[in-house]
């Protein structure tokens, strides 16, 4: 039987996995935003990601049941987290029940959203049979190949790097592993839980690791000194790996952790190591805000969650804008790769700086996300210190602009 591929939710993961799919079987994508829908049929791409849309031979649609066709469906949907940061289920658990309405006999269903260990199996699981009717087994199975998309990141691409792949039996998982290996290289895990947890711990690691350079950078700030030239003088050792200080935002590494503490404290352990990782991460902002106590007028550039990424979900700068207005400060927003003036406005609570050069004159300048465009001629120092006042700080959150020149321009520099 020929594989038919529908993928349930097309945004940063579910989209670029259909398009790399369509060459080799037959995909649909399905998604509940009617607007997406007719932009994905009209080759418009809202996360950027995919390049010339058209070539690829996919079926869009925001009716579910062209989920009927499929005998392979993948479930791409986001995992947040909610308010008290704890799993918000609700996306994976309609995608789920949407599924499991639409399941037809014999199909695989496989999980990419990012869980905790035994989400699959214990809720995703007995809502595609209660909804579905179908015995699971029987008439369909289940499997898990957890997403490793970085967004905006152009070498790392699903086919240039190992899928984990696992399910609930052998046999599926000869299905699951020979469907995604026809589009790259795959690793086999033993079960869905083992694969979960890979997942779930990538992240993990890399929150502990810039956590470690955050505690950093608290304390060489008192002693003052430079993070990063301390960071570069540690890693002429050859066992030393260098990771840099930052505000941790996005849809990954300031969730996944959750995930994981969530299913520990539920097993009865209270994790120590992660959790003080995430309160180090979690009060960047502030730390940052703080150095800017007293200024009056700020202009917060790049808002996205990282450079060159028009994804704004869980954005850093959100929360830094909060923390400078509680301390007096009236904010201002410039992102020229967010699409209008009104989603600055909307998102970020901030007074939305639509043009450039601005028409204000700033009391301080954080570059937050140091997008590619920044290095064109009028974003250069000389251009920026002249919308601002004579004692104008630059905080260069990741080190985009060279301190000496800044210094030259008149800036007062700051950075992690």
């Amino acid at each position: 039987m020929a594989t038919k591929i529908c993928v349930v939710g097309l945004g940063y993961v579910g989209l670029p996995l259909a398009c790399l799919f369509s060459k080799k079987h037959q995909v649909s994508g399905f998604d509940i935003d009617p607007k997406k829908i007719s932009d994905l049929k009209n080759g418009f791409d809202q996360t950027q990601e995919v390049e010339d849309l058209n070539q690829y031979k996919i079926e869009y649609s925001n009716d579910p049941q062209i989920i009927k066709e499929a005998n392979f469906v993948i479930v791409a949907v986001p995992t947040p987290i909610t308010p008290d940061r704890q799993p918000d289920l609700k996306p994976i658990i309609s995608a789920s029940k949407i599924v499991g309405q639409n399941l037809s006999r014999g199909t695989i269903v496989v999980y990419e959203s990012t869980v905790y260990p035994g989400c699959t199996e214990e809720i995703c699981l007995p809502i595609l049979e209660k909804e579905s009717g179908l015995k699971f087994g029987a008439d369909f199975k289940i499997g898990y190949s957890p997403e490793r998309v970085n967004p905006g990141d152009k070498v790392h691409t699903i086919d240039k790097i190992y899928k984990i792949v696992s399910a609930s039996d052998s046999e599926s998982l000869a299905e699951v592993a020979e469907v995604y290996g026809s589009i790259t290289k795959i690793h086999q895990a033993s079960s869905i839980k083992v694969a979960e947890a890979a997942k779930v711990i990538e992240n993990v690691q890399r929150d502990l690791n810039i956590a470690l350079m955050n505690e950093l950078a608290l304390i060489f700030d008192r002693l003052k000194i430079s993070t990063k030239e301390v960071i570069e003088a540690a890693g002429t050792k050859w066992n030393f790996h260098k990771y840099y200080p930052g505000l941790v935002g996005g849809h990954c590494i300031g969730v996944d952790p959750y995930y994981l503490t969530y299913k520990a404290q539920q097993l009865g352990y209270e994790p120590k190591v992660i959790l003080a990782g995430r309160d180090i991460n979690e009060y960047m902002a502030e730390f940052v805000a703080k150095k800017l106590s007293g200024k009056l007028k700020i202009l917060v550039m790049g808002l996205t969650f990282k450079e060159n990424v028009p994804d704004i979900r869980n954005s850093k700068a959100k929360e830094l804008a909060v923390k400078l207005r509680e301390q007096g400060s009236e904010v201002f927003g410039y992102d020229p790769i967010i699409k209008t003036k009104a989603d600055i406005a909307s998102n970020f609570a901030v007074n939305a700086v639509s043009s450039w050069p601005p028409k204000e004159k700033f009391d301080a300048v954080i570059v937050f996300s140091p997008h590619q465009i920044f290095n064109e001629e009028q974003y250069n120092l000389k251009n920026l210190k002249a919308v601002c006042s004579d004692d104008a700080v630059l905080f260069d959150v990741k080190g985009f602009y060279d301190q000496a020149a800044a210094e030259e321009n008149g800036f007062k520099y700051l950075t992690l």
